[in-house]
């Protein structure tokens, strides 16, 4: 039996991490497993957690922070702060009112959401109720894109986010084909996808993955042919080798984020954290850099950003808040993480972003 959602935040949530338990007694068993598994044996998720824990924070005491702030500017949005919600499929999974609580109070709270393709709410609805959250088109989600098997199949989707008004798209390859680990209540599903697509059926000899599962994968032509055809920012997401990086920015890529998956998809592949700062060094400025997999606080953002991330994207903590007290829950994880993150700024004698990579972490 799962306890009721809440309608209030609750006493004594004084970190994201104190929703964590709230949200195991509101979700389903399957539900709660399909958010908090990696993939394998959980090592990639692990060893997220332990390239975090491995960073020390270097005390700055009596600088003057007063006047700080976590503004910036990314992508042409001005934003409140560098936290940004990850793109999670089927949020009416975790809470009936799903991505529209999300997209919310990530605009209620100055910020932005990625969308995800697997939304269970439609584009242009959760679009609008984000910006009569956050008060105009300042406020509007970004959108998520995963390949859809075939270019023409893939550009609809992305020109329907287009006619939405999401301002930025983020190719996500790091997971090219997304195989369902659930079986899916009648009420949730991905209502912005077409019909799946149908492989053609194997040959003898020949493989279910590499001509099967992977054929319907995108290239780095497929890349080069999306960025021709779209006009807003494209960001590729899912890169940990700067190999990779260098050549997304030569295909004309606006931005990276270096990802792990949350530790969902190859079990073993690194942290994102330790792949980081090559990444980092090989893109040298040209384009903005952002974190995603293991952020759990405001601490670990402060990290991500002291190593040169430009942003981060928060993943399970937000869920947590939304499973418990909808976009209630939501906001206040987003405000208690930034919080975290302004402390850690102060105590690191740190007034803004700009300044936080001469007050980084420390290797452990």
């Amino acid at each position: 039996m799962t306890e009721p959602r809440l309608d209030a935040i609750p006493a004594g949530i004084a970190t994201a991490a104190d929703y964590e338990a709230l949200a195991a007694t509101r979700l389903d068993p399957t539900a709660w497993r399909y958010l908090q598994d990696g993939s394998g044996n959980n090592l990639t998720l692990a060893a997220n957690r332990r390239a975090f824990e491995a960073q020390t924070l270097m005390p700055r005491p009596l600088a003057d922070v007063r006047g700080g702030h976590t503004r910036l500017n990314l992508f042409g949005q001005a934003l409140e702060h560098p936290i940004l919600l990850a793109p999670i499929a089927y949020q009416r999974l975790f809470h009936p009112d799903g991505e529209f609580a999300s997209a919310m109070a990530a605009a209620a709270q100055g910020g932005a959401m990625w969308v995800s393709s697997l939304a269970s709410q439609s584009l242009e609805s959760i679009a609008e109720a984000s910006q009569q959250a956050g008060g105009g088109d300042q406020s509007a989600p970004w959108f998520q894109l995963y390949w859809q098997g075939d270019r023409e199949r893939t550009l609809r989707l992305a020109r329907r986010a287009e006619a939405a008004d999401y301002p930025v798209h983020m190719l996500t390859v790091d997971a090219p084909v997304k195989l369902a680990t659930l079986e899916l209540p009648g009420e949730v599903q991905a209502v912005n996808l077409e019909h799946p697509l149908v492989a053609a059926p194997l040959r003898q000899g020949q493989s279910k993955v590499f001509d099967g599962w992977m054929a319907q994968a995108p290239t780095w032509d497929d890349l080069a042919w999306l960025r021709d055809q779209l006009r807003q920012p494209l960001i590729l997401k899912g890169i940990l080798h700067a190999d990779d990086a260098e050549h997304a920015i030569n295909l004309g890529c606006d931005g990276l984020v270096v990802s792990n998956h949350g530790g969902r998809v190859l079990d073993g592949a690194p942290a994102s954290l330790n792949a980081l700062p090559a990444i980092l060094a090989r893109v040298a400025g040209r384009v903005p850099v952002l974190f995603d997999s293991g952020i759990r606080d405001g601490r670990d953002v402060f990290k991500a950003l002291s190593l040169g991330a430009s942003a981060v994207l928060l993943g399970r903590p937000y869920i947590w808040g939304l499973a418990s007290a909808g976009a209630l829950g939501v906001a206040h994880t987003i405000r208690l993480v930034r919080d975290e993150l302004e402390l850690s700024m102060a105590l690191s004698g740190c007034k803004t972003l700009a300044g936080l990579s001469t007050t980084g972490p420390q290797e452990g």
